[in-house]
């Protein structure tokens, strides 16, 4: 073979050797399928570093080796189906940041399709801590949507004694938000309305990544049988991602964790 003998040898010994990763990997496999695949290497590596330093690029470099990868995003549910009623001014203006729970919130609407059968989801994200408030789903995209979604918002304001003066709701132009019956509820609470501008998905774009990271994390994980199966899977996600999955911007932790500790 044209080798020299020393090298030859040095190779032998290495492959002798046991894998120096083979905890490591162990440890990432774990951590990959206990969050069902939802982590990617920056999340792995930053609930790694809460016990050991390590390099993002070697875990990245190790999950490659082992095949571990998340999946990409879908498309939006689009709710606009022109002036059916007050659109109200543009509020936010893409001011996404927060100093406070409960300062800035944004809801939406998106569509999921199992055998035929859509399924929708309305929630409301807190924007300090994206952590989900409150949500419905409903077989049929009816007022009654957005409308149940909006009431348990008030009582999680109510239960928690929280004044609403400044509290501001950004949503898209979406008919159900145009509706006189929504508007005069965010009135009646002392709730500011806010609308992102025409067409523009930007303007809302904190909610748009929450129904990507849930589309990709929960939706397409698994093949559902039915919509009833998929909610029952969304309620479950929904508790997990706001309890338990963490975020590299709130610090490492999950979003009820974060605003615990802002609050202490």
């Amino acid at each position: 073979m044209n080798l020299a003998k020393s090298t030859y040898y040095y190779h032998k010994a290495v492959l002798a050797k046991p894998d120096s990763n083979e905890s490591l990997k162990a440890r990432i496999t774990d951590l990959f399928h206990e969050h069902k695949g939802r982590y990617g290497y920056r999340r792995i590596t930053a609930i790694l570093q809460k016990n050991f330093p390590i390099n993002h690029k070697k875990v990245q470099r190790i999950m490659r080796l082992l095949n571990l990868k998340s999946l990409v995003r879908p498309k939006k549910y689009q709710s606009y189906k022109g002036k059916v009623g007050k659109i109200a001014k543009n509020i936010l203006k893409r001011n996404f940041k927060a100093t406070k729970p409960n300062q800035k919130w944004a809801t939406d609407v998106t569509e999921f399709k199992v055998n035929g059968e859509k399924l929708y989801l309305s929630p409301i994200l807190d924007l300090y801590n994206q952590e989900i408030i409150s949500y419905e789903i409903t077989r049929h995209p009816k007022y009654e949507l957005v409308g149940k979604m909006l009431n348990k918002a008030l009582d999680y304001l109510k239960l928690h004694k929280i004044g609403r003066n400044q509290l501001i709701l950004h949503s898209d132009q979406g008919w159900q938000y145009q509706m006189k019956q929504y508007q005069q509820s965010l009135k009646d609470h002392k709730i500011r309305q806010s609308m992102s501008r025409k067409g523009n998905c930007y303007d809302n774009a904190v909610i748009e990544n929450f129904f990507g990271i849930l589309k990709s994390e929960c939706f397409h994980m698994k093949k559902f049988e039915s919509v009833d199966q998929l909610e029952k899977e969304i309620h479950e996600y929904i508790n997990y991602y706001n309890n338990d999955r963490i975020k590299l911007k709130l610090k490492g932790l999950s979003p009820i964790e974060y605003r615990n500790q802002s609050l202490s």
